[in-house]
């Protein structure tokens, strides 16, 4: 990523360009990533092709104002830290689903992300609903946070971990919130093509959660979150009030997305697969 990209990256989640790699910057481009680029799955449902290549990743959160899931968000967001002149690592994860069960391998991608007061933090800015600020990568205590109380475990290979999710590798994390674990961390630094398949399951497979519903979701500013799941529209406050509205025209869903989440489309996607478990 060269200068000018770093700078309509910037410009595009509404931060300036810190003058050096620090934890304050760091956290605060995280946020404003959070609030700016909504975590959103509608290529799938748009029958759009998902390339883990930083130009077209750029293309699509920069240039065309976009968000997406994590490959693409934390794909993204790790290069412009890099370009900033941060140390960042892509990282594996699978996540906990069902009954404690995790998911496939280079199910999620996350960053290690080192500052220049050699600080290490967990950057995630494409996991839905997390934490709104880096985590504190060798912190093992509690960790408050808007988005809810973090800690990250080490387990061991003889381990199964804060969810009991099957083995582990020497060296893994997992990943707390609230008291129940998110997903698995691999320690090993990957490479963006490595989770190709990662991207090309969650994209295709029925038993993919990805393939079958619509997911678009942003933190607002006053740190709450809203999300839109096919015609449902859900408003979290700060302070946990919910709200919820049934969009009863696609003219609505269209208005939404564009006003809410800064983003124009020409129809509203409907749903790959709606069986996801059949």
């Amino acid at each position: 990523m060269n200068s000018s990209q770093a700078d309509a990256y910037l410009h595009r989640i509404g931060a300036v360009r810190p003058p050096r790699p620090t934890s304050q910057a760091l956290r605060e481009l995280h946020l404003c990533h959070l609030r700016a680029v909504p975590f959103e799955n509608l290529s799938i449902h748009l029958g759009e092709e998902i390339v883990l290549e930083e130009k077209r990743l750029l293309d699509k959160v920069v240039g065309a104002r976009r968000g997406g899931f994590c490959y693409e968000l934390n794909g993204a967001f790790g290069a412009l830290l890099a370009a900033l002149g941060y140390e960042v690592d892509l990282l594996a994860a699978r996540v906990y689903g069902d009954e404690g069960r995790l998911g496939i391998p280079y199910d999620h991608l996350a960053l290690r992300v080192r500052t220049e007061e050699q600080d290490t933090w967990l950057a995630d800015v494409g996991f839905g609903t997390h934490s709104h600020c880096p985590l504190r990568y060798a912190e093992r205590g509690e960790q408050a946070d808007p988005g809810g109380v973090f800690r990250i475990v080490a387990v061991g290979p003889d381990a199964a971990g804060a969810g009991g999710g099957g083995p582990a590798e020497a060296g893994d994390l997992d990943v707390v919130r609230d008291g129940a674990p998110q997903y698995r961390l691999e320690t090993r630094s990957r490479t963006l093509g490595d989770f190709r398949a990662g991207a090309w399951w969650h994209s295709t497979s029925p038993l993919s959660h990805f393939t079958g519903s619509l997911v678009c979701s942003r933190i607002t500013e006053d740190g709450g979150r809203i999300t839109l799941g096919g015609h449902v529209l859900r408003t979290t406050a700060a302070d946990g009030r919910r709200t919820t509205r049934e969009l009863a025209t696609d003219e609505e869903v269209l208005a939404v997305y564009r006003e809410r989440f800064g983003i124009e489309l020409s129809r509203v996607p409907t749903v790959r697969n709606r069986n996801p478990n059949s």
